[in-house]
Parts: C-alpha cells; sequence; structure tokens
C-alpha cells in the first residue's frame, strides 16, 4: 500500500491540457462563434471531462445553461472549480453519470468530442452509425451538435495497427467521406467539416504525458514510477509507432434536419 506520505508528490492529472483532444485554441474559437450564433438555450456535453468547451460556450452564448456528465469524478471537479471562478456555477451542472441511454436530451446544441464510445453499449462492437443516431436523438430538429470523432487518413497497415491500443482493427474507424454519409444518415447535414492538424495531435499528445514525464524524471524511485514509467511509453509507443499520420480526428458541426 502507498502511503498518503508518497502519493502527495504524484503529477496533477493532465494539467497541461486544456482541451482533452487535439484541439488548438484557434479552432475551438471558430467553432464556439458558429454555436453562439444559433443562441442556443441549452447545450449538453456528452463526455464532458472539466468541460472547457462547454464553459466557453456559455461564456458566448450568456443565455444558455449547461450540462455535462462524464464518469470522471476528478474531471468534473476540475470543472465545477473552473465554472466556480469564471462566475458560472449557477449555469452549469457537471453530472457524474453514464451517457449510455441518457435522457437528458434534447437539447439545442450537444458537444461530443472525443467521447463517442460513451453512447455504446461497451459489451457491442463500436459503431460509430449508433453514436450517429444516438446523438440525434439528443439534440432538437434544427439544432448543432459538435462531434470530434476518429477517420482513419488512410487505411493503416497491419504494423501500424500492431502498435497502436489493444486489439486495434481497421475496422475500428471509416474514412471522412464515410463517417460524413453516415452522419447524413442518422438526419444530419454536415454544416462545417474540419479535420484536427498534425500540430494539434503533437501539442496534445505532448501535453498528454507532460507532467507525467516531468514527474518520473524527478522521482525515478518512487513506488508508483515502474508502473507509470510503463503506461506512458506504451502510449507514447502507440502514437509515434502506431496511429501518428493515420489517424485523424474530424470535427464535424452537424445541423439536425427538421
Amino acid at each position: 500500500m502507498i502511503s498518503s506520505d508518497s502519493t502527495a508528490d504524484l503529477p496533477p492529472r493532465l494539467g497541461s491540457l486544456v482541451f482533452h483532444g487535439p484541439l488548438s485554441e484557434v479552432r475551438a474559437t471558430r467553432m464556439i462563434e458558429r454555436l453562439a450564433a444559433t443562441a442556443p438555450a441549452d447545450v449538453l456535453d456528452i463526455g464532458c471531462g472539466w468541460g472547457e468547451l462547454l464553459l466557453r460556450v456559455l461564456e458566448a452564448a450568456p443565455a444558455a445553461k449547461g450540462v455535462g456528465i462524464d464518469i470522471n469524478a476528478e474531471d468534473l471537479a476540475r470543472g465545477r472549480v473552473l465554472a466556480e471562478e469564471r462566475g458560472l456555477a449557477d449555469r452549469v451542472a457537471f453530472v457524474e453519470e453514464s451517457a449510455l441511454g441518457t435522457d437528458r436530451g434534447p437539447a439545442d446544441a450537444v458537444l461530443c468530442l472525443g467521447s463517442s464510445q460513451a453512447l455504446c453499449d461497451p459489451e457491442l462492437p463500436y459503431d460509430p452509425a449508433a453514436v450517429l443516431r444516438e446523438l440525434r436523438r439528443l439534440v432538437r430538429p434544427g439544432g448543432r451538435v459538435v462531434l470530434g470523432e476518429g477517420f482513419w487518413e488512410r487505411t493503416p497497415t497491419e504494423t501500424e495497427l500492431a502498435g497502436m491500443w489493444p486489439g486495434a482493427s481497421a475496422a475500428d474507424h471509416f474514412a471522412l467521406g464515410d463517417l460524413v454519409d453516415l452522419a447524413i444518415e442518422a438526419g444530419f447535414r454536415p454544416a462545417w467539416i474540419e479535420t484536427a492538424s498534425a500540430d494539434e495531435w503533437e501539442e496534445f499528445e505532448s501535453g498528454y504525458r507532460y507532467d507525467t514525464e516531468v514527474w518520473l524524471a524527478a522521482h525515478p524511485d518512487h513506488p508508483l514510477a515502474a508502473e507509470t514509467r510503463e503506461r506512458v511509453d506504451r502510449q507514447r509507443s502507440g502514437w509515434l509507432n502506431g496511429y501518428r499520420g493515420v489517424l485523424g480526428i474530424a470535427y464535424l458541426t452537424l445541423v439536425a434536419v427538421a
């Protein structure tokens, strides 16, 4: 068992990230401006983490209220602190619960960035088509969904798949065109299609591990150092030797068909 003294010097979780994904300030600002221009009354954030994008939407749309749902209590606590600091605590709720089958819609605007798996049955293969149908259920006709979803920049090789996450398969994602077609089939029109740049990916991947790498350099003999080092080495290898330049992130602003 690790004593409280030895855990006190652990690094903050994801403390160097603004957004939990390859998303730049410039791109986020444009997304928010387009969403706020529709004057949403309510905003639902699926797998919100600490809700940075949700909070910025509420700042840009002062008549809106928001709900962020996630299963990570630590991230939600960080979101509540941020909301309090920005004077938004009375307009947003951070709720610890599963998004699967949620009854918190329909809303005028739904955010789902890098968290589509939260809308799928974990006992079944991941299905982007099912995700898009669920998002259509959660948004009102004429409302907006901002979806951040993985796609293959090109078909990965067997060697690349072997270097990614455990059990990675070419069936895990679609090509961008196929993903957009699925959105249309689910009852959306794709108002805006954009993809994360290499710079955004590098900022995210390095920021994701930065605090931990610095901590490992300073605490090589800590009781948790070995397992932490193994974890971050595996994560870094998955990026550099697996999905770097192969896996893309599409940011789709979708309008729900009336």
